[in-house]
């Protein structure tokens, strides 16, 4: 037997007794069950022990099985906690045979056919079938009211098919198991993009949906200019025939079918043109009173991306921190950064920054293990993952962490601390894939030759500064390690091995929102880069059998351990001096939107995929103030952006503050036509049930009314 030495176990940060809104998550959610219901996991740590043991599994001789079930086992002793789908169905094909160990996929293209669509949609209820969640793209489909000349007749456009998609995604994801969770992104020039942004508005419609708009930078430029618009599709040959028409080059999802010229833009129509500064004030009230939709800098995303010689990306998963080529698949996990924090509210508190390197580096192992056990239902993602083997390691816990250490969330230095835990995990991770890549091969695509084209020296004009012309053969490994702009920030002595030797994978980091994650087994640590929401509030939880959505207590972690070690009385709602809690606990409303922002950012240049970030604003935010959120994160340098404002007049969030729900009253209306009047934290009875107003309201509201 191999001998593993290993730093001690015990984690210098307090280990709170899980809360019970923790336990009933991991119970419900990640503990495996027989088909009957009865146990497998004894606890926890038998949850670990056999996630440790299904990616061990993967190692390729007994000796070095058992040696990094152990090393696997300390890892997530020791904060390492991979993404809820690896943490339910490792190790559970006995009990789960058909479900898949990955979060994140992409579509295939939609095809603008009705054949087309048809297929896209059963391969999507495929892959909700198996616990991942999905993103496309809808812009690839014609406007309402273009003519469809194999039907002789005008298209209904891409909104009435979305909402087959929706219907498909609720009625998988309510057959049991995890719900189903999708992305759907519209490019900001389709001419129907003013529906798309609008489509929340209508009670019920799309709401198995996030939505998001692909922005680019020339139209941010227009809005900064406030100038013109054009909303274009691409043409027909016929409409690029007639001279009455006018035909603009724009990037497109697709080329197939469509005209095209040596950049491989696409020849559209305009269709309409309207003010830049219009549209964008149409995306903010839309975002202010119902959060949606979110932001996504598609530019940025591309230019940035590790495989920008072999990808195009025009859609993400569905929280946005993975952005992914057509059939494009990811893995997360993260690292929960308050188990590394010693002397925890005192002045010599501190992280162990020692341990947080070996936890990534053999962490980074597991993850590239579970490409391996991906079983993903369809063949073009499994193709897809092995080939490029991207991972997205990100972590958990910066607000409770930064409180821990007595930094306000937001400040210069915890700023400062942000940029430092991304690039230390980018830079332990990289050298962890150089190692597994002489032990066990580098990612396929990298040891692949690629033909130099005029699209490729364009987008990196220092190529032919180094001598490559068009119709040279460049390695993908050398075309990642050289030729990335993020590879770029990293010192030659690591992207010269990597061009030499290659790497295990081609994207190593990503930060997750990691809601239910943080909650069971975080003890409700701060959700992935956020603060903490608030430090005592309402989750409302989908239970199998109730009518509504059920609301449950939690409480911070940072307010959990500040019990136990500083002062058992500490509130969240102070009834006097002796219960307040100090300056620096704070929440997601004390944050700026501008500090926010500044905190992504401060990750942002050393994760290589990207940032699932919420920017949080009172309901009372002034709108002029929150407007511009959006330039300031293009200004930064983001590569998405979404915010969140309780609004009681609009379907209510997962998340909700006592606060909000005292101050909130909804109306009921009687069948006898009497009104009633309830606060949204009162209970009431209601068809056998009892239930909270909010969400009673909700419900009946948005039509899941016993749904579930």
């Amino acid at each position: 037997m191999t001998v593993v030495s290993l730093k001690n176990t015990s984690a210098s940060s307090p280990l709170v007794t899980l809360q019970p809104a923790s336990s009933d998550i991991w119970d419900k959610k990640y503990r495996l069950k027989t088909m009957a219901g009865s146990a497998v996991d004894a606890d926890i740590h038998a949850t670990y022990e056999r996630v440790a043991r299904a990616l061990a599994d993967v190692e390729q001789d007994e000796d070095k099985r058992i040696k990094y079930f152990e090393r696997f086992l300390w890892a997530l002793e020791n904060g390492a906690i991979p993404a809820g789908r690896i943490i339910s169905n490792a190790g559970a094909q006995e009990h789960k045979p058909a479900t898949s160990t990955i979060n994140c996929t992409v579509s295939g293209v939609v095809p603008d056919s009705m054949d087309g669509i048809l297929k896209a949609v059963r391969k999507a209820g495929l892959t909700l079938k198996a616990g991942c969640g999905i993103g496309y793209e809808f812009s690839t489909l014609r406007p309402k009211g273009a003519f469809v000349s194999g039907a002789g007749a005008y298209t209904s456009g891409p909104m009435s098919f979305m909402d087959i998609f929706d219907a498909m995604c609720f009625t998988v994801s309510s057959a049991g198991g995890r719900r189903g969770a999708q992305m759907g992104t519209f490019d900001i020039s389709h001419p129907d993009i003013r529906e798309f942004i609008r489509a929340k508005r209508e009670d019920g419609r799309l709401r198995q949906f996030n939505l998001s708009c692909l922005i680019t930078d020339d139209y941010v430029q227009a809005v900064r200019d406030d100038t013109d618009w054009d909303l274009v599709f691409p043409a027909s040959e016929h409409e690029i025939a007639d001279r009455d028409t006018r035909i603009v080059w724009r990037h497109w999802a697709t080329t197939e079918g469509y005209t095209t010229n040596d950049l491989n833009q696409v020849a559209c129509r305009v269709y309409d043109t309207v003010r830049a500064r219009r549209l964008w004030d149409l995306i903010m009230s839309s975002t202010y009173d119902f959060a949606e939709p979110g932001f996504i800098l598609i530019d940025k995303i591309n230019e940035m991306n590790n495989n920008w010689f072999c990808e195009d990306i025009r859609a993400t998963n569905p929280c946005g921190e993975q952005p992914l080529p057509p059939y494009g698949s990811c893995l997360l996990g993260s690292v929960n950064l308050t188990r590394f924090v010693e002397n925890p509210f005192t002045d010599q508190a501190s992280f162990d920054w020692e341990r947080f390197r070996e936890v990534v580096a053999i962490f980074t192992r597991m993850l590239d293990n579970v490409v391996e056990i991906n079983g993903l239902p369809l063949e073009e993602q499994r193709k897809e993952i092995m080939s490029k083997r991207r991972h997205g390691m990100g972590f958990l816990g910066l607000g409770s962490t930064s409180t821990m250490m007595k930094m306000r969330y937001g400040s210069p230095e915890c700023l400062e601390f942000t940029e430092r835990v991304a690039r230390e995990m980018a830079e332990v991770g990289w050298e962890t894939g150089i190692e597994l890549a002489e032990e066990k091969g580098m990612a396929p695509i990298l040891g692949d030759d690629y033909v130099v084209t005029a699209e490729m020296l364009s987008q990196r004009p220092e190529m032919a500064d180094d001598g490559y012309a068009i119709g040279d053969k460049v390695p993908g490994r050398v075309l990642l390690a050289k030729y990335s702009r993020y590879m770029q920030q990293f010192d030659d002595a690591l992207t010269d091995r990597i061009a030499e030797k290659g790497v295990r994978f081609t994207h190593h980091t990503s930060i997750a929102p990691t809601g239910t994650i943080s909650l069971s087994l975080g003890n409700n640590a701060s959700n992935g880069i956020e603060p903490s929401f608030a430090h005592q509030y309402s989750r409302n939880v989908i239970r199998e059998g109730r009518k509504t959505k059920e609301k449950i207590d939690v409480f911070s972690y940072e307010l959990l351990a500040y019990r136990e070690l500083v002062n058992t009385k500490a509130s969240a709602m102070p009834a006097n001096d002796e219960e307040r809690l100090p300056e620096y606990f704070v929440s997601a409303d004390d944050i700026s939107p501008k500090e926010h922002v500044d905190v992504q950012a401060a990750a942002q240049k050393w994760v290589d995929s990207s940032i699932s970030k919420t920017a949080n604003v009172p309901t009372d935010y002034p709108f002029e103030d929150f407007k511009d959120i959006y330039l300031y994160a293009h200004e930064k340098g983001l590569k998405g952006c979404t915010t969140f404002r309780f609004n009681p007049e609009a379907f209510q969030g997962v998340l909700v503050k006592e606060e909000d729900l005292e101050n909130t009253i909804y109306r009921f209306e009687l069948d006898n036509g009497e009104i009633v009047e309830l606060k949204g934290n009162e209970e009431v009875e209601y068809d056998g049930e009892t239930h909270t107003a909010a969400n009673l309201y909700d419900a009946l509201k948005e039509g899941y009314y016993g749904k579930f």
